[in-house]
């Protein structure tokens, strides 16, 4: 990336994220031809068949290297089922990106999990350089060395469902067990696990602060958690807004939250836990993440009406801007670098990396080769 400190994104293979038809459940019907049974049945196995229907739509190469990512079939088999979804799931137009041209350059280099199916998730670049990530449907945490480049995976309890992913002061790697109600950690020498229960059934994105403190969000309980590390001391306390998901700290380490159920935001004094609530203009308003400038103007995505936004803390005014491929783009992930923002635009296929420049209010785009994935979560 241009002058500015490298993006580290996950990116989840989903093959219908947003889609209605994908939605409808896995009983969809495909149809007859050579390669379906082998689809009915590889395919069928892990997911509905309607996240098949449902989908954007590629060529050959491009469900070829969806599926790869998935599951590994032998290359004859491959080559059938890459001919059968082409010709009966070809490119669909209605979701493609509105890209937009610009002066700056990005580099992506992307990397396949060991373990297929996984669903990448949220990223972390650790202060010794490892990339670190979740693996949700496999229960795991992965890293890639920085100097050799392997990737290896450790395996937590079965169940864990791990979604987001922290590095605490010592360097320890923390994570969130959506799946049982956990938060754990991970240490980064020996690779022993050790689990804290929550009483928050789904804890979702964790965070540090700088005196070692663990804060993190639990979407479908509603409620944000803080752990002490050191004693285990465990407080959660309920939320006014439904659905708490993103979670920054700004320069004075107050606590910034999204909601992805409720159009509002929120800041959280860490030592009270204390609430203060700040409503969006549009009550259709749902917020995934949100990011940080060096002013601390509270940046955010407005997935539901494919805005980008900026709250002032001070006055509480709200400025948003749409995105260009428009209010069904969903932005999902969001990342501020050198006070310039970066987003993903997660229903366009290609899924799209965006730069906006708060000070011109101009956008670049910019196509993500694995465009049928969607990126989930970014690290600075």
């Amino acid at each position: 990336m241009k002058n500015g400190s490298p993006l580290v994104l996950a990116v989840a293979a989903s093959l219908a994220a947003f889609s209605p038809a994908a939605a409808q459940g896995g009983g969809a019907a495909i149809p007859a031809g050579e390669g379906g049974e082998i689809v009915q049945a590889s395919c069928g196995s892990c997911h509905g068949l309607g996240n098949i229907t449902g989908a954007a739509g590629y060529d050959e190469a491009g469900w070829r290297d969806l599926f790869s990512s998935m599951i590994a079939l032998p290359d004859a088999q491959a080559r059938t089922v890459a001919t059968y979804l082409a010709k009966n799931f070809p490119a669909k137009t209605a979701r493609r990106p509105t890209l937009v041209a610009g002066p700056e350059q990005v580099k992506i280099t992307e990397w396949i999990a060991p373990t297929l199916g996984q669903r990448v998730r949220d990223p972390l670049q650790a202060r010794d350089g490892a990339i670190w990530w979740t693996g949700m449907f496999a229960s795991l945490v992965g890293r890639r060395d920085p100097v050799t480049g392997d990737l290896k995976e450790c395996k937590l309890p079965e169940g864990s469902r791990p979604h987001g992913i922290a590095e605490d002061p010592a360097g320890n790697i923390w994570f969130t067990g959506n799946g049982n109600g956990t938060v754990g950690r991970v240490d980064a020498t020996t690779g022993e696990v050790k689990v804290y229960k929550t009483e928050a059934r789904d804890p979702h994105t964790p965070i540090f602060m700088p005196d070692g403190t663990l804060f993190f969000t639990a979407q479908g309980a509603r409620m944000i958690g803080r752990l002490n590390p050191t004693t285990g001391e465990l407080k959660e306390v309920p939320t006014r807004g439904a659905n708490p998901y993103g979670i920054k700290r700004d320069s004075k380490s107050t606590l910034w939250i999204a909601f992805n159920g409720s159009a509002m935001l929120a800041s959280m004094n860490p030592q009270t836990m204390e609430l203060r609530y700040y409503d969006l203009p549009d009550p259709a308003s749902r917020v995934r993440r949100l990011d940080l400038t060096s002013d601390d103007m509270v940046w955010f995505v407005n997935s539901a009406r494919g805005r980008i936004g900026r709250l002032n803390p001070q006055t509480g005014e709200v400025k948003e801007w749409e995105s260009p491929s428009g209010p069904d783009s969903h932005p999902y992930a969001i990342a501020v670098v050198d006070d310039i923002i970066w987003y993903n635009e997660s229903n366009q296929r290609p899924d799209v990396l965006v730069r906006f420049d708060p000070r011109t209010e101009q956008f670049q785009s910019f196509p993500i080769p694995s465009g049928y994935g969607i990126v989930r979560n970014m690290f600075v």
